[in-house]
């Protein structure tokens, strides 16, 4: 183990190497724990294609769910960033699409929230809004909001989040998002308190924020129910 700048930490673990917090309560809340692997004496077959391992089929262990391949159905290196992953790691057939898939979020809509969109935001039942920038922090813990004020808002003490659509786009198409409504619990409170956000000026940069912030909604989700 050897430290680095920023605040982090290599370790290697037996999946490869991991860039990590040095503190741990500073994982960004998208991040997933690594698996235990299945140990080698519980998996005698491939668990996806049940071939016998012996000295010439050796066995391989799915660096994302811990099962145990041949090497046939665990081939694929694909990067995991949601582990902390240097480099990209073995994956079975089954993760490898998830990782993949995952990696849209982190290749172009993590840069859309961490960049920010412009609302007009409301607090609780007030009839006061005020128009705010709204971006995601660079360690992904908390949302960022500055105006005439500024505050700030944890992911993990977000309780719920739903966005808000325009209705039906001309043409017949889908619906584009316009606003954000959530509930949270400041730090220190065990009251939710309510947050609405609605698009300003600029409302198609708006709509591809809270696209991405739906998609980082399903990450958080996964990540509190692992």
């Amino acid at each position: 183990m050897s430290s680095v700048p920023d605040g982090k930490k290599l370790v290697r673990s037996p999946s490869g190497l991991r860039m990590v917090p040095e503190n741990g309560a500073f994982n960004s809340p998208f991040s997933l724990d690594e698996p235990q692997w299945v140990p080698d004496k519980e998996c005698p077959r491939c668990m996806q294609c049940d071939t016998k391992f012996d000295f010439i089929r050796r066995k391989h262990h799915c660096r994302r769910c811990g099962r145990c391949f041949c090497d046939k159905c665990c081939s694929k290196k694909v990067a995991l960033p949601r582990m902390c992953f240097v480099d990209p790691v073995r994956q079975c057939a089954e993760c490898s699409l998830v990782s993949q898939k995952e990696l849209e979020f982190y290749d172009k809509q993590l840069k859309v929230l961490l960049g920010g969109g412009t609302f007009v935001v409301t607090l609780g039942t007030s009839d006061k809004s005020e128009t705010m920038t709204c971006r995601l922090s660079n360690n992904h813990r908390y949302l960022f909001l500055d105006g005439e004020s500024h505050f700030e808002v944890e992911l993990s003490r977000i309780s719920s989040m739903q966005i808000l659509t325009d209705g039906t786009s001309p043409g017949g198409g889908t619906s584009r998002a316009s606003g954000m409504l959530l509930h949270y619990k400041p730090m220190g409170s065990q009251d939710a308190q309510q947050l609405q956000m609605e698009a300003a000026e600029d409302k198609k940069l708006a709509s591809l924020w809270l696209a991405a912030m739906h998609k980082a909604a399903k990450l958080l989700h996964e990540a509190r129910d692992q």
